[in-house]
């Protein structure tokens, strides 16, 4: 399919270029540069949240030689 588009001539200039050091065509490298844009806002739409560090000091003291059974005991306690 045959499309215009703007290009800022810079950008333009530097594609050519590269298409030239490769021995590719403007056209290879502009549908390369596409598919890797589509690819990555695909990846970042597949990872909605970012895992972030833990930035605390760790446990309370009164849980710090707990069990895992204290600490499930805590977490599910019914606080009603």
């Amino acid at each position: 399919m045959k499309t215009t588009i703007e290009v800022q001539d810079d950008l333009l200039e530097r594609s050519k270029r590269l298409a030239r050091q490769e021995g590719t065509t403007l056209r290879a490298v502009i549908e390369e540069g596409l598919q890797l844009a589509l690819r990555a806002r695909a990846q970042q739409e597949r990872q909605p949240f970012a895992v972030r560090p833990f930035e605390g000091d760790g446990l309370t003291p009164e849980f710090q030689s707990a069990g895992w059974e204290r600490i499930r005991e805590e977490i599910y306690r019914d606080r009603g």
